[in-house]
C-alpha cells in the first residue's frame, strides 16, 4: 500500500499458540497450489507506534514483510492467565442487536402463548 519507503516500528504483544492448521475446527482444503499456506503461519500481534500509523494508516487484510528482533526473551513465552476483558470492543451493532433481541423475545413469547 505504501511501498518499501514506509517502515513501521512496534512491539510484539502476543503470539498465537500454533498455526491455524493446528486449531482449525475443519482441516484446510487448500488445492490452489500455494507453497506457503495461510494456515501454516503463526499469528503474531504487533503493537505499532501511533505516529507512523497516523501518517500512513493501514487497512484490514493487508500483508507485510516483518522482521522481529528476538534477542530480549525476558518476558513469558505464553500468557499466564486468560484476559478478563477484551482487548478491543465496538458498540456499532448494539442498537441493531437490541432490536433483534426484542423481536426474538416477542416470537418466543408468542410461541409460548404469553404474548407481551
Amino acid at each position: 500500500l505504501h511501498g518499501s519507503r514506509v517502515r513501521y516500528h512496534g512491539t510484539v504483544t502476543g503470539i498465537g499458540l500454533g498455526t491455524g492448521a493446528a486449531f482449525a475446527l475443519l482441516p484446510a482444503q487448500n488445492a490452489t497450489g500455494n507453497w506457503i499456506k495461510i494456515v501454516q503461519r503463526v499469528p503474531v500481534r504487533i503493537s505499532l507506534e501511533r505516529d507512523a500509523l497516523a501518517q500512513h494508516p493501514l487497512r484490514v487484510g493487508l500483508s507485510m514483510h516483518v522482521d522481529i528482533n528476538v534477542r530480549d526473551q525476558s518476558l513469558p513465552q505464553l500468557a499466564t492467565a486468560p484476559r478478563a476483558t477484551p482487548s478491543a470492543a465496538t458498540a456499532v451493532y448494539d442498537r441493531l442487536m437490541a432490536g433483534a433481541d426484542a423481536v426474538a423475545a416477542e416470537i418466543i413469547a408468542a410461541n409460548l402463548g404469553t404474548s407481551r
